[in-house]
């Protein structure tokens, strides 16, 4: 069993319990909140800017896990042109990835300053439809991208918790991003 798999199945089952309690109860705080939430702090990637706490935890787990992925065999075939430009030290393509999945996952966690204008999970990762994925994803792929989120968000100091909780966002996206 995935690391992913021994942390979410509990953590489901728990939050599934507590989300069906009496509605009357405070609005618990959301991933967004637990990761920071809207308190502004200097952003380290641009001198002199600020930026959400939360915004930035996500994005150093989202580039963690990108650095991770190029240079995972399992998934590195899916994304020879980004893989390629980077090689050649063109970061266009990275820096936009990076920021889609921020703003993409922002928003599932909870943000509500931020808009995602990427394509639907769907078409992003039908190569039909984005020339910059390779193949199609099956779930085993899936869970190695799963795997590598986890080691990209322990390698930021996340903790479990909050790692379970980007797990059930991004387990609810299999349906669009498993194509095969």
């Amino acid at each position: 069993m995935n690391a992913f798999k021994k942390l979410i199945l509990p953590m489901v089952a728990v939050v599934m319990f507590f989300s069906s309690c009496k509605d009357d109860d405070p609005v618990a705080p959301t991933l967004y909140d637990e990761l920071g939430g809207t308190a502004m702090v200097a952003d380290p990637n641009n001198a002199g800017s600020q930026i959400e706490k939360g915004r930035l935890g996500i994005r150093s787990v989202v580039d963690s896990t990108i650095f991770i992925i190029a240079g995972d065999s399992r998934l590195t075939k899916f994304f020879p042109v980004l893989l390629s430009e980077v090689g050649a030290g063109n970061l266009s393509g990275f820096s936009a990835l990076s920021k889609n999945l921020t703003d993409f996952i922002s928003i599932g966690a909870g943000a509500t300053s931020y808009t995602y204008t990427g394509d639907s999970m769907k078409d992003t990762h039908d190569p039909a439809k984005n020339s910059r994925m390779a193949e199609k994803a099956a779930n085993a792929d899936m869970d190695a991208f799963i795997d590598d989120v986890v080691k990209g968000a322990k390698k930021v100091g996340v903790p479990d918790a909050q790692i379970t909780k980007v797990g059930v966002v991004l387990e609810s996206l299999r349906a669009d991003i498993v194509q095969k």
